[in-house]
């Protein structure tokens, strides 16, 4: 968005246009979501795993 939003600003338009517009580019990958999440009638959960450093104990100070 920060490279849109300097050539919207080299090309003058007002900057309360921004968010509009950036909106605009986004709304049919919201929708295709939501009708997706719709069809299967349940929320989308990618599935994750921490693949970071085991437990550690807490050392009281």
């Amino acid at each position: 968005d920060f490279p849109c939003g300097m050539t919207y600003f080299v090309m003058g338009i007002p900057v309360p246009q921004y968010t509009p517009i950036f909106v605009a580019s986004r709304i049919t990958g919201w929708a295709a979501h939501i009708m997706e999440q719709h069809a299967n009638n349940r929320l989308i959960r990618p599935v994750s795993v921490y693949t970071g450093p085991a437990l550690k104990k807490w050392k009281d100070a």
